[in-house]
């Protein structure tokens, strides 16, 4: 095996997916102290990285099930489930609910919605993958495709770790109701106006 592709893998799948990292720790956090949350949040992840790397890999042999013009058109999955979650967090503070105990009902994300965030933030990771994939072949694009799975595992883990630090745990039960809409709505946003959908 090349340890230069290992390398090239690696650090392709750092520079796509940073933003990544961030988003997961926010739904750590969402579903900290809910039994079977990490294991719905590492799911949806993968689900999601694995839908990404299926149309990226599809698509360096030819096929061309998603339209170029569809992909900005993602970004409507993270604006619903930001607003959703932003209405569910109006909603109990309105009606006086803690927003720990709001969550402590919620059961923390499910992993449907990790994976449609998950993918719909990494529409823009597939023409980036396309190229790549295209030119190193079948046995490039294996490596490729084991590397990236095998990093998305290190993904989880940072993001769990960064949601279970003192300080930023502390921040995150404190926030995390006001922060995730906010990024959801911000990355759906992002990915309409820089994909150009509507005419925008």
């Amino acid at each position: 095996m090349n340890l230069g592709i290992i390398g090239q893998a690696a650090g392709l799948f750092a520079v796509t997916n940073i933003d990544d990292i961030l988003i997961l720790a926010l739904f750590f956090a969402q579903g900290a102290g809910h039994r079977g949350s990490t294991r719905k949040i590492v799911i949806g992840q993968y689900l999601g990285f694995t839908a990404i790397l299926a149309v990226a890999i599809a698509a360096a042999f030819g096929a061309t099930f998603l339209p170029e013009s569809a992909i900005p058109y993602l970004g409507l999955l993270p604006l619903a489930l930001g607003l959703k979650a932003a209405w569910q967090a109006w909603k109990n503070h309105r009606d006086g609910e803690d927003t720990e105990e709001a969550d402590a009902k919620e059961g923390g994300p499910s992993p449907l919605e990790v994976a449609a965030v998950t993918f719909a933030n990494g529409g823009d990771n597939i023409g980036v993958y396309v190229p790549v994939f295209a030119t190193a072949g079948v046995g490039g694009m294996s490596v490729y495709a084991v590397v990236f799975l095998v990093l998305v595992a290190i993904w989880c883990f940072a993001g769990r770790f960064f949601a279970t630090r003192p300080v930023i745990a502390k921040a995150l039960s404190r926030w995390g109701h006001v922060l995730l809409p906010l990024v959801l709505i911000t990355i759906g946003l992002l990915i309409l106006v820089q994909g150009g959908a509507f005419g925008i």
